[in-house]
């Protein structure tokens, strides 16, 4: 295919191309779950709204937890999906394109759709005035790290995993797993500091207020740190093979 080592790519694959490509290969498994979620939480708060009369306080709370909840699981769920999919890891190898690099354009791909997503419903939500009306809302410039941080943290956890593991299903049970029992344990999980610094849901199930930035920075530096864990494990992809071959 007259490939070029040193740019890691064929000489007529330009880089937009490439990046299609790989928006194709991410699939819906990475690119419908958020859209779902999104939809299916803002469907519920104008149901509540129109039909079952909830008050301001309620339908803030749904569409807050839009970002909160629902788009990082999605996201975590696709970034646990990346490692381990190819059916044809072997020939994968053999390209100068490194494995890693496939799998972080993977990544970038799925996690940025999530985040676009995200970025939108925020700016709707400001636009509308129902940012404001959730009591634990933040200002909305700060307030991008109610989704932004558990999503860098389930997305590291979900590729982590798949690196570890090899194993798809693996992670994302792993990522869906962590999910609940933030979602069930919140009030055991308040109880530390220390977890609470670890914990999810910050913004629509406030601990304390004192520590909800900490409680960001920390999940962000969480999710790079496993993300960076990621990608040296990747840096030696034949670990699949011998996983495949057990």
């Amino acid at each position: 295919m007259n490939r070029r080592a040193a740019r890691g790519y064929s000489a007529g694959m330009r880089p937009l191309s490439l990046w299609h490509h790989e928006l194709r290969r991410a699939g819906w498994v990475a690119l419908l779950p958020p859209v779902l979620a999104e939809v299916i939480l803002v469907v519920a708060a104008v149901d509540g709204t129109v039909r079952l009369g909830y008050p301001d306080r309620g339908t803030a709370l749904v569409l807050q937890s839009s970002l909160e909840l629902a788009l990082p699981l999605a996201a975590g769920v696709a970034a646990g999906s990346l490692v381990g999919r190819d059916p044809a890891v072997e020939l994968q190898l053999t390209m100068p394109t490194s494995y890693r690099g496939t799998i972080l354009r993977r990544l970038i791909v799925s996690a940025g759709w999530a985040a676009a997503i995200a970025v939108a419903a925020a700016a709707v939500m400001v636009a509308s005035g129902w940012w404001d009306r959730w009591p634990g809302a933040h200002e909305p410039l700060a307030g991008q790290l109610t989704w932004l941080a558990p999503t860098l943290c389930l997305s590291g956890l979900g590729l982590v995993t798949g690196a570890v593991s090899g194993s798809p299903a693996t992670a994302t049970s792993v990522v869906t797993v962590l999910w609940f029992v933030h979602l069930a344990a919140g009030s055991l999980i308040g109880q530390h500091r220390w977890s609470r610094l670890l914990y999810l849901f910050a913004t629509t199930r406030p601990i304390t207020d004192d520590d909800w930035l900490a409680n960001r920075l920390t999940l962000v530096a969480a999710g790079v740190a496993m993300i960076t864990l990621a990608w040296l494990l990747l840096r030696r992809p034949s670990r699949l093979l011998t996983k495949e071959a057990e």
